[in-house]
């Protein structure tokens, strides 16, 4: 079942087409980069995402063959639609050490084991976490928001290799990351090139 878009959301994308070009990204980066844009009708973001149009791609069939969505927070998997989503943060407890968003990441792998995506818009210290465990993910989005940590855990994930959305600011929370991965939910089965 193909998606009905609204005709506000369709002038909405036509207004920020006009305020920013991003007809240079290839299509997913380009969705992600655009529906990232609309979320927070922030231009920044088109310079501030990092976006790997292979590990989307990747992501992408592994989205729409089933493979597991995790949210680190509620607010974040309030913003997927259209897909169930994993999180364990009401099941999970800080300790010395160990923040509760750091504790839940650990519950939720130990639910869905690798091939997940995790999508992380609130916590640094569950990216963080995540970075510690062998998750081996179809796809980590990692835009968590703030002042301390956010900046140096998506730095770390940059750095670690994995499959990842990410951006190099400060900014991010719970709207962007759940709109990176809208984007792909969205974007529609195809082969590039082909």
């Amino acid at each position: 079942m193909s998606r009905i878009v609204h005709p506000i959301e369709q002038e909405s994308f036509r207004r920020l087409r006009t305020r920013v070009d991003t007809s240079g990204f290839r299509p997913l980066t380009r969705a992600v980069v655009e529906r990232v844009i609309h979320s927070a009708a922030d231009l920044d973001y088109a310079t501030d995402l990092v976006c790997d149009e292979d590990s989307l791609t990747a992501a992408h069939a592994a989205l729409h063959a089933g493979a597991p969505v995790v949210a680190d927070v509620e607010m974040v998997a309030a913003g997927i639609t259209r897909r169930e989503t994993v999180c364990r943060l009401k099941d999970a407890s800080s300790g010395p050490g160990l923040t509760r968003s750091a504790h839940a990441v650990r519950l939720a792998h130990e639910q869905v084991g690798p091939g997940a995506i995790w999508v992380i818009g609130c916590a640094p210290t569950a990216l963080e976490e995540l970075l510690l465990l062998d998750a081996r993910p179809a796809l980590v989005i990692g835009l968590p928001v703030g002042f301390v940590g956010a900046v140096e855990s998506k730095a770390a994930l940059r750095a670690s290799g994995l499959p990842a959305v990410s951006n190099v600011s400060e900014k991010g929370g719970s709207a962007v990351a759940a709109a990176a991965l809208n984007a792909l939910l969205y974007h529609p089965h195809f082969k590039e090139n082909a």
